[in-house]
């Protein structure tokens, strides 16, 4: 099952709401002919697929927990265990906000250790993550199997990431299916902040220009955009409100980044006799932006783990 349907399929109920809420698709009211009801509901069906596409798009556009945690490692970064959430907080968090935010902590948390082969903190930060997802009743994500899992295959990276995408998944696809999207938009924005900390917080200042660490920050500007939207469709929620501004906030310093792109030029490859299309992209984030930057989401990620 891909990882879209899985996540989305929670709003199939809001799909056929709208379906009986629209004109000619529910009892009462002035019938319309026949022929214009057909015109009605084509053109509502076409509006119904693109908002799913819309919602398909910010789903599938945002790193998971794993997927920032391998920019980070890709990037030639280091490992510091300093930077993860401590595995002893996790006795801290008892509110579905602080539970969700942690989940997607503590996922982020496990891959970074997962990755730079951590034998003993991954089985804590699997424990931890365990422990959020109990507490948010989501019974099946993290059970004694998945444990179990990850101890008889430590030493293969490869199950133990597939493990670790599966429980993110999982968790979301469960909080989606059982009306709390914005619990589960809660633990996507954990899961990013938490990356994004990490990340601002292994950039060496003595080797900022041409740092592919800070690249991989850079990129994140198109992400607030995302989660920015992705929170507003759950405005009325109290931790969600609250996030929003967090969010502006930090879109205020990333909006200091430009991001420019030459026009397209073509060329051929004369071996292949192939067309290709060619285009560089330049930035200029400066050191004063970055540490504005590192600042708002260390900012951020501290009223999250408290």
């Amino acid at each position: 099952m891909n990882r879209f349907y899985r996540i989305f399929s929670g709003f199939t109920a809001v799909i056929f709401l709208v379906l009986l809420l629209l004109p000619g698709c529910g009892s009462g009211g002035e019938k319309k002919p026949a022929k214009e009801q057909q015109q009605l509901s084509q053109q509502d069906m076409a509006r119904i697929q693109q908002d799913i596409k819309q919602a398909e798009k910010i789903f599938n556009a945002l790193p998971t927990p794993l997927e920032s945690a391998m920019l980070i490692k890709s990037a030639g970064a280091p490992f510091d265990r300093k930077y993860l959430n401590p595995i002893e907080n996790a006795k801290l968090y008892t509110t579905t906000r602080s539970m969700a935010l942690n989940l997607g902590i503590y996922t982020c948390d496990l891959s970074f250790a997962s990755l730079y082969d951590q034998t003993q903190l991954i089985i804590d930060y699997m424990n931890a993550a365990k422990k959020m997802a109990d507490g948010l009743g989501i019974l099946d994500a993290i059970n004694q199997e998945t444990i179990s899992t990850l101890e008889q295959n430590i030493n293969n990276k490869e199950a133990i990431m597939e493990t670790i995408s599966e429980t993110f998944l999982n968790s979301n696809s469960y909080l989606a299916d059982n009306d709390q999207t914005a619990v589960a938009a809660i633990m996507l924005v954990g899961g990013w902040i938490e990356g994004l900390y990490i990340s601002t917080q292994l950039v060496d200042l003595k080797e900022f220009n041409g740092n592919k660490l800070v690249a991989t920050i850079i990129d994140q500007k198109l992400s607030i955009d995302i989660l920015i939207n992705l929170l507003e469709s759950n405005k009325g929620n109290p931790a969600v409100d609250e996030m929003i501004g967090q969010m502006a906030k930090l879109k205020e310093v990333f909006d200091k980044i430009n991001i420019k792109t030459t026009p397209i030029k073509t060329e051929i490859d004369q071996s292949t006799n192939v067309t290709i299309l060619r285009s560089q992209v330049t930035t200029d984030m400066s050191v004063e932006t970055f540490k504005q930057l590192a600042d708002v989401v260390k900012e951020i990620r501290d009223s999250f783990v408290k």
